[in-house]
């Protein structure tokens, strides 16, 4: 036997059944679908897997709690400006150096910072939010509390009208 026959007779790919193309296909007439029934027209379909014979199917049968947005939500640290005192003055304070000081889970995605505690370091603060005592206690002593922007919120409709076409 050489490598040339050894895929003789063997069809490697599947061809689809073709329905509905005449008695001589095997496959004809009816299309498979029998002679007579709910299921015989064209446009009716067997019930999908949630369907309980008209039963109340199980998902209609439990009752519903109401909107949840863990999915979206965004985890946010709060932190307190009496915490920061363990930086050096001059320093900047973003998510990273929260995280390296262990003031802040590493889970966390973002920063609040609230205005808690005596604060007198000039120091550089990037958050997701200042409350207004924290943000003036920064500014009291010297430093800057930055306001980290929020992403950007998606386009809803990215259809746009199609040019004019030119004259020719």
């Amino acid at each position: 036997m050489d490598l040339n026959a050894v895929h003789s007779g063997v069809q490697k790919r599947q061809l689809k059944r073709r329905v509905g193309r005449g008695i001589g296909s095997g496959h004809g007439k009816t299309g498979g679908l029998g002679m007579k029934g709910q299921y015989s027209s064209a446009g009716a379909r067997l019930p999908g897997g949630l369907f309980e014979g008209g039963q109340m199917p199980l998902y209609r049968r439990f009752p519903k709690r109401g909107f949840n947005n863990a999915r979206f939500q965004k985890d946010h640290a709060v932190v307190n400006v009496g915490d920061l005192d363990v930086f050096v003055a001059g320093t900047a304070v973003d998510l990273d150096a929260l995280k390296a000081k262990k003031l802040v889970p590493s889970s966390c995605e973002g920063v609040r910072v609230l205005g808690d505690g005596e604060f007198s370091l000039k120091l550089t603060v990037k958050a997701d939010h200042f409350s207004k005592s924290a943000k003036e206690k920064i500014e009291k002593a010297g430093g800057t509390a930055t306001l980290i922007p929020p992403p950007k919120k998606p386009v809803k409709n990215k259809t746009k009208p199609r040019p004019p076409k030119a004259a020719s």
